[in-house]
């Protein structure tokens, strides 16, 4: 997967230059270039997989690696099938939806939850990067944070309006919902040891507020991309490690005060910046550079959640 030196290494603060990854090989699969996002597509073309199907229409749906390019060297069969399916609590106004990919091979029994951007649980460069941790081993649960409302770049409305109307307390109740949903299926089963979670950008900033209220009860890490609107005062209350990954050309996430949050938590957190990187290059990338950067901070989360949550 990635490989590259890391520059510079400071404390729990590690500057990418990329990183050279030296441990072993875990059922490593490989999506194509996600700048162009061809997966999802490719997934409904071949699966036939509507996302709006009740939960015992998607239930067979399965994504195999015939759709993935597989690192040389790597056998198919070593490659997770991936099931997704769509699920809803409540009924009514009290209704939240969620989308849950789950291993079918080799799976590690971890659950973990993926809290998306304002481009909401449907998106597709979202929906790529839970296929892909699904295919690691991991069973992945996307909710609906918006209410069947993300934010779209042709609403007539500015982003602050839309923003204003997504309720904190509302977007938290949900959270919480689902967590209870992922601590009855993985953890009072006793298959998850403990729950992980992972965010982006609007996600990457709630993972924080999550944390602090779960007072490390249920879940065992956090990883936090390029999180925004951060409350610094939450860090005090995190009782698990966190992984910040960003990049140092991102004005939505400032990279001082990332690390700020990081030494508040201690915990043996960490922060990795990528240099020139800007906002959402880990899980939309724009261009074969980012490509690049995006498959070495895939590779650093997924063996942050490997060494927190499985080993």
């Amino acid at each position: 997967m990635g490989s590259s030196t890391a520059r510079a290494s400071i404390g729990s603060v590690c500057v990418c230059a990329g990183i050279n990854i030296s441990k072993p090989v875990r059922r490593q699969c490989h999506f194509l270039p996600t700048s162009t996002s061809p997966l999802f597509s490719c997934f409904q073309k071949k699966c036939n997989l509507n996302p709006q199907k009740p939960v015992q229409d998607a239930a067979d749906s399965k994504i195999s690696c015939s759709l993935l390019n597989v690192e040389d060297g790597i056998d198919d069969e070593a490659c997770e099938l991936v099931n997704g399916v769509e699920l809803s609590l409540g009924e009514g106004d009290d209704n939240i939806r969620a989308y849950l990919f789950k291993a079918v091979k080799n799976n590690n029994g971890t659950g973990l939850l993926l809290l998306s951007d304002v481009f909401g649980f449907e998106d597709s460069f979202t929906r790529d990067f839970a296929y892909r941790v699904a295919c690691n081993g991991f069973n992945i649960l996307v909710p609906d944070l918006f209410r069947g409302n993300p934010w779209t770049k042709d609403q007539p409305n500015v982003f602050e309006q839309w923003i204003a109307r997504q309720k904190p307390e509302r977007i938290a109740e949900d959270i919480t919902r689902w967590t209870k949903w992922l601590v009855d299926e993985f953890m009072a089963a006793g298959i998850s040891k403990k729950l992980g979670i992972i965010g982006f950008c609007f996600g990457g900033g709630q993972v924080l507020k999550v944390l602090a209220q779960d007072q490390g009860a249920c879940f065992g890490t956090g990883i936090s991309f390029y999180g925004t609107r951060m409350d610094p005062l939450a860090a005090s209350d995190i009782k698990d490690p966190v992984l910040f990954i960003l990049g140092d050309n991102d004005p939505l996430c400032m990279a001082s005060e990332i690390e700020n949050i990081q030494k508040k938590i201690g915990r043996g957190s960490k922060v990795v910046i990528f240099p020139g990187r800007g906002h959402g290059f880990a899980h939309r990338p724009g261009s074969p550079e980012e490509d690049v950067d995006a498959e070495q901070a895939y590779v650093i989360m997924r063996d942050w959640l490997y060494d927190h949550l499985v080993v």
